[in-house]
This record gives C-alpha cells, structure tokens and sequence, in this order.
C-alpha cells in the first residue's frame, strides 16, 4: 500500500482520500480537445455463436425483455430501462465483445468524441443512422487500449415496465449497471478514463503502489466500468442489477432447479470492493454476467476514494471466502471495428491471483495478527482462491 499523507485507515479495513493515489509511467496523451460528456453505461453489443441458445438463456433464464429481434440479432432491455436496449445478441463466428456503449448528454458530445479520439490517432467511425437498431447517430472507435467503444444520444424510447409487475420474476433485473474491462496496465488505463471524464472510487493497490485494478464511474454509483489488471483487452463482465439480494437467490435457485448450476461460476456473496451483494454466472460461450445489487452512492464531489490492500482477503468477498481461479483468467475477446479480435497482450506487472494465492502468495483478514487462530486462509490448510 502506498501510505499517504493524505489517504487515512478506517475502521473497516480500508483506506480513503480525496483522490485516486494512482501514478501512470507511460500515459495515453491527453488531448487538446474537451471529452465527450457520458452519462452512464448504456449497452454492450456480444457476439454469440449460437443466437437461439443465447436468447434462451437471456431471456428464458435470465427473464430480460425481446425488444426486438431477427435471424442475426436479438435486442434486449431489463425491465426499468426506456431506450431501445441494454443488450445486443448478435450471431457471429467468434464469441467477442463488439461494443462498450455510452450514452452522452448532448447529440454536439459525438462531435466531442470524435474530436477527442481523432487527436489521439485512433480508428473512428460515425454512423447517422446509428450501428444497432434503436439507436441513432453513433461514433465508434478502437480506444488506445485496444477497446471498442461506442458513443451515442438519439434513442429509439420503449415502455418503461416498471410497473408492469405481471411481466415480473423473483430474479427480475432491473438495470444495466457497469462493464469489467481486462487489461495489462491499469494506471494507464485508469488515468485514460480520468481524462475521459470518469472519476475513481475504489482501486487495489499492494505496499509497494502496484494497482491491481481500478472502479470509474459517470452515473453516482460505484462505477460504470472497471479495469482489471491482466492480460487484455478482454472483457471481465457485464453486470446488471436487481432490487433485492432475495432477487440473485431466486437466480441461484433457478439455475439448480432447471440443472444449470454449471453456469454459476462464483457466488452469491457480498464484495468488499464497492460493499455490493454479488453473482457471477457464464452464459453458453463463457461471457460472464455478474448480478449485482446494492452498492452505494457516490456522486457528490468530495466522495471518498477507497483503497483496498491487495492482501486483505475480504476486498473481493467480504465472507473471505475463495476466489475461483478462472475469474482471474478466463475473460472475452473483445473486437476491432471491422470485426477481428483484438490481440491480448501480457500483462508483466504481478497479477493478483499471483500475489494472493500463487506459491507464496498470503492473504489475511486481521493485518498484523499473527499470533491468532485464524490468519487469513492459512490456517485452513489452503490458500484463498483455490478450493476443496
């Protein structure tokens, strides 16, 4: 950790200051040009091998709404969203992500984006009549960390079915909540996305100020997206959220009632990293959708940034209970605008599955107690990642 003057301990475990105490070696430059104002995480657009697989899954198992749909595309929405969707199937060879979708708050921000990204050299594409159905003038590029990423404001509206609690199910989600994007060096990452307009609300770091990965957010929670250190660009996850925690309990039991426990991949449980209630579940190409609820606020401007030590066992579940493996690992491809995968490049910082449960990896619950009887998962004749 690096120790601050002004970052102070709590009586939780963790750190806070005022900023993200996070140093880039070789940043992205940052342009000349203002950014594009985001509002929030709008959308991702996968590509599935197998459409009506996927749209069982989705909409069968998961219980989101067809708003639209064709013989290569299905459009998907979760029950409190009013643009067109949240979600984009679409059949195609490779199982990729082709798109991290933004809405920003004016039609002039496109102009901003591609002013922004223009200055940094990237590919970008603007289309008038938008890149999915629902959605009008758009921009897309191929940021410099080798992500797609998609900007828009012009929306198709559809019924809001907030209401319509017929339509609901015990596990209804309600929102799109944030994307966990992969990636080998999260400062720079991290700084790029500060001069992008988002701000950092949580990160891990260990004590010699390596970070691990980093939580942004544009909408006042705790983030629209995060970085994750490891090899990359690659997507973690899309998460959407529900009301309650009884809502992922109902998705678990769902799952092991129609015999898809296999698709459960971690959890339930509740993070310490942004205190939220969580599920990690793969879809039928290994896309992994996490169910996420009740995280907090943050959008006042003086919000705490909160820095967790990569050795407490608790920032990724609260309980200290393990962390499988292949969510360290196993990540999607993620696609340049002409539809090729990106390639993945080595992450060479420590990654923190190496550093928490590799050889002589350590992990506590109580710093500094060593004399206790329970030292992190040592004593349990196991190291936290790995299970029985």
């Amino acid at each position: 950790m690096t120790h601050r003057d002004d970052m102070t301990l709590t009586s939780s475990g963790f750190y806070v200051s005022q900023e993200a105490p996070i140093s880039c070696a070789n940043p992205v430059p940052t342009p000349s040009v203002p950014a594009p104002d985001i509002l929030r995480c709008a959308y991702m657009e996968l590509v599935v091998t197998d459409l009506e697989r996927s749209r069982n899954f989705y909409v069968d198992v998961l219980g989101l709404t067809v708003t639209e749909e064709d013989e290569n595309a299905v459009y998907l929405r979760s029950l409190e969203e009013f643009i067109h969707h949240n979600l984009v199937l679409r059949k195609g060879p490779v199982a990729a992500v082709a798109a991290f979708s933004y809405r920003v708050r004016t039609p002039g921000d496109l102009d901003k984006a591609v002013a922004f990204y223009t200055e940094l050299g990237c590919r970008v594409e603007r289309r008038a009549e938008g890149f999915t159905k629902g959605i009008g003038d758009s921009v897309r590029v191929e940021d410099p960390l080798g992500f797609p990423y998609e900007f828009f404001h012009d929306v198709e509206h559809v019924e809001r079915l907030a209401w319509r609690y017929d339509l609901h199910t015990p596990g209804s989600l309600v929102r799109l909540d944030h994307f966990n994007q992969v990636t080998p060096d999260v400062p720079r990452a991290t700084k790029f996305m500060q001069d992008l307009g988002f701000r950092v609300t949580e990160d891990i770091q260990d004590e010699d100020g390596t970070v691990y990965a980093a939580w942004m957010r544009r909408k006042p929670t705790v983030h629209d997206t995060a970085m994750t250190g490891g090899n990359g660009p690659r997507m973690h996850h899309v998460a959407f959220a529900t009301h309650e925690k009884h809502n992922i309990l109902a998705i678990c039991d769902k799952l092991g009632a129609l015999r898809m426990s296999d698709h459960i991949e971690r959890g339930p449980g509740r993070h310490g990293v942004s205190n939220a209630f969580y599920l990690y579940i793969l879809d039928p190409d290994g896309h992994r959708v996490e169910i996420y609820t009740q995280d907090y606020y943050t959008g006042d401007p003086d919000n705490p940034v909160v820095t967790w030590d990569v050795h407490d066992n608790q920032r990724r579940d609260w309980w200290g209970n393990p962390v499988v493996p292949s969510w360290y690992t196993e990540a999607s491809l993620v696609l340049d605008l002409d539809g090729n995968p990106q390639p993945v490049i080595e992450r060479t910082d420590s990654s923190e599955m190496e550093v928490t449960i590799g050889a002589d990896g350590f992990s506590y619950t109580r710093a500094d107690d060593e004399s206790g009887s329970y030292h992190g998962q040592a004593s349990k004749g196991f190291k936290i990642g790995n299970q029985l």
